[in-house]
């Protein structure tokens, strides 16, 4: 592999600094960034340099141990304001993802407590829970990948859209960790990738990791999955998810639940990869979960090199839609597979 796939995110030298891959300039550059500066981290998590689920959950724990790192201030009652101060600031990025939220809650309560022994020791533990976020995560998504593997077969043409592969997470990835952990056991996969517009991560994220690992890949415009999936080339799709509410309703990348509709309508299974982390007990159903709205010029301009829609015409532009949970056939995280009915078999798995 071109890729070092559990080193997208890292540390920088003596831990001052938060290192991480620009995803918005694959695939075309692949460019590092270096910074300790919170602005620069809220506008990585929002312009989407660092995205995916988890991989925000990982950045945003690095993030909070740099900028604690930082502080000069002796009193513990001060340094904790300025700790919830840029917890706070980083979590309104991206309201949607609950990784983030996730990680920054976590971070704020090893912070406190470590406390207690002085500043030095909280700093101290903050970066190492930082770490231990994400080596965490890189167990995860091998759980992810055996258990998913399990639900496959040598040959599968598979269907992914958007990415949640090592980019987003860590290793593996959760929705491409099967793939990736089959193809190393000798298994052989045909792999059909949405382009997933208007941000295009299917075509400049997936397939890039795909196909430098090897895997046989076709990228398509996501108003062909039907087709595809009419003509039998798509036994399974693998999605990933950036929030699971209560009853099964899952939050992903815009045009999810469309492929979903078609995966049901095909009787093709519908498979969900994520952590733990990933599922909002606190959010009954997918009508609590805000979408995000982006900026209409992702639409209109991204990607091209002049605007391929007429100057003020509106567009809307949602980062998100919530497939309903009757769609899904199974999710398939690092605790096992959850089948329906979820309402009751998610509270049994993460209670």
């Amino acid at each position: 592999m071109e890729y070092l796939p559990t080193d997208y995110i890292r540390f920088g030298d003596n831990k001052k600094t938060v290192v991480f891959l620009d995803q918005t300039l694959l695939p075309n550059r692949v460019e590092w960034k270096e910074t300790a500066n919170r602005t620069e981290m809220y506008e990585a998590i929002r312009a989407l340099k660092v995205r995916g689920a988890p991989a925000i959950g990982i950045f945003a724990g690095y993030c909070m141990a740099v900028l604690s790192g930082a502080y000069q201030t002796q009193n513990v009652h001060e340094a904790m304001t300025l700790f919830k101060t840029d917890a706070a600031y980083l979590n309104s990025s991206r309201p949607t993802a609950v990784n983030l939220s996730w990680a920054l809650k976590r971070m704020e309560k090893v912070f406190a407590g470590a406390l207690r022994q002085g500043l030095d020791a909280a700093k101290a533990r903050a970066a190492e829970e930082a770490e231990r976020i994400h080596e965490e995560d890189i167990a995860m998504c091998r759980s992810i990948a055996e258990y998913g593997l399990t639900l496959l077969h040598d040959g599968d043409g598979l269907l992914t859209h958007c990415n949640a592969g090592p980019l987003a997470t860590s290793r593996y990835g959760t929705q491409l960790g099967p793939v990736l952990l089959g193809t190393e056991r000798g298994l052989t996969f045909h792999m059909y990738v949405d382009e997933t517009r208007p941000l295009l991560q299917g075509a400049r994220l997936t397939s890039w990791e795909l196909y430098n690992a090897g895997i046989d890949t076709t990228l398509i415009c996501d108003n062909m999955a039907g087709l595809c999936m009419k003509e039998g080339k798509i036994q399974a799709v693998l999605v990933g998810t950036d929030r699971v509410a209560a009853n099964g309703d899952t939050a992903n990348k815009i045009g999810t639940s469309s492929v979903a509709v078609l995966a049901n309508y095909y009787h093709i299974p519908f498979y969900v990869l994520c952590p733990a982390s990933t599922f909002d007990g606190a959010t009954a159903t997918g009508e609590d979960i805000v979408i995000e709205e982006r900026n209409p010029d992702e639409i209109r301009e991204m990607h091209y090199r002049e605007p391929m829609a007429p100057k003020g015409v509106k567009c809307y532009n949602p980062a998100f839609d919530v497939t309903d949970h009757s769609l899904i056939t199974a999710f398939i995280t690092d605790r096992g597979i959850v089948r329906p009915p979820f309402d009751t078999n998610l509270r049994h798995y993460f209670s």
